[in-house]
């Protein structure tokens, strides 16, 4: 349970993330932004829809968002420090979605645990 709301928690972060990367005007995202409307989507369902395996959406957000980070040169905003709002959203993005990735997997794999405990 813990680790399903940790996840909720990442996601959120992931999204403040993105959304002060877009407030410094380091992205160049649409006006609904995919990527962010995937880390919320994600956040609600693991937040609000009861499922053992609810949590692997945020580790589909992160995995998702990671590759989009890749695919649009957006990994070097890590590395570079001006502006400063652009940097610390993009670590915070960054740490929001790799942590999101970890723990959601952590909540699915004790999630299931619990699940083969009940039956047997």
């Amino acid at each position: 349970m813990r680790t399903g709301r940790l996840t909720v928690v990442a996601l959120l972060i992931a999204a403040a993330g993105f959304v002060v990367q877009m407030v410094a005007g380091v992205t160049d995202t649409p006006t609904i932004p995919p990527g962010l409307v995937v880390i919320l989507v994600a956040a609600g369902l693991v937040a609000f829809v009861p499922g053992a395996r609810m949590p692997l959406a945020g580790v589909v957000a992160g995995a998702f968002n990671l590759i989009a980070s890749i695919v649009v040169d957006a990994v070097d905003r890590l590395t570079d420090p001006s502006p400063a709002a652009g940097f610390i959203g993009a670590w915070l993005m960054h740490i929001g979605l790799i942590a999101a990735c970890i723990v959601g997997t952590m909540a699915t794999g004790r999630n299931a645990e619990s699940l083969h405990a009940a039956d047997g």
